[in-house]
């Protein structure tokens, strides 16, 4: 997580983050609504809003880049985010109704960098995407957003969108890579409580 969620060097092209939100357990692989592609955000109102507030309070509470609706078990299009790209740059946002572009062609590199996911805390293992990506979608306010980038974010954008299609990251590797990351997703199992973050502190 960015040492300081309110640093001042953030890029917020739509805005800062919902605050006040309340801190929630993490839903985990296996929950029914983590493989199922999500409902379609069609009210863009205050109870949309609160539920953008807990899941970026339940984020920062996990330590993670990102977090999915569907993380916090509720079955909706929707991810937050709070992510540096390959320069270091942090750039927050909310997207409902995600929809997602990666590079064709001789534009298309894969990074084979470490990836993990809080629905299934204490692991991680080489995971190959591409190294941007750029999603368009709906803000709290239901106007249209845009984000881009590359590293860390491009990774992100586009694990979270994957969670509001009901793929887990774990979809995408071999059965020899998944067997890898459940073992050490059993072996730190000790250090995440069924209720946490939210039992943190």
């Amino acid at each position: 997580m960015p040492d300081d969620p309110a640093d001042d060097a953030v890029h917020a092209p739509y805005g800062p983050l919902p605050e006040g939100g309340t801190v929630r357990p993490m839903t985990r692989w296996g929950t029914p609504v983590m493989h199922r592609p999500q409902a379609k955000v069609t009210e863009y109102d205050d109870g949309l809003t609160q539920l953008a507030a807990d899941m970026v309070a339940t984020m920062y509470a996990a330590d993670g880049v990102g977090l999915a609706a569907c993380q916090i078990g509720e079955d909706v299009a929707m991810f937050v985010f709070d992510c540096p790209d390959a320069s270091g740059k942090r750039t927050v946002g909310v997207v409902c109704n995600p929809v997602l572009t990666l590079p064709e062609g001789r534009e298309r590199r894969l990074d084979d960098g470490d990836e993990g996911c809080l629905s299934y805390p204490g692991a991680f293992i080489e995971c190959a995407r591409p190294d941007w990506a750029r999603v368009d979608g709906f803000g709290l306010d239901g106007q249209p957003v845009t984000f881009e980038g590359d590293g860390l974010l491009a990774r992100c954008l586009q694990h979270e969108t994957d969670h509001t299609l009901g793929t887990v990251f774990g979809d995408r590797l071999s059965d020899r890579a998944r067997k890898k990351l459940r073992k050490a997703h059993e072996k730190a199992a000790e250090d995440y409580p069924p209720e946490w973050p939210a039992s943190v502190g």
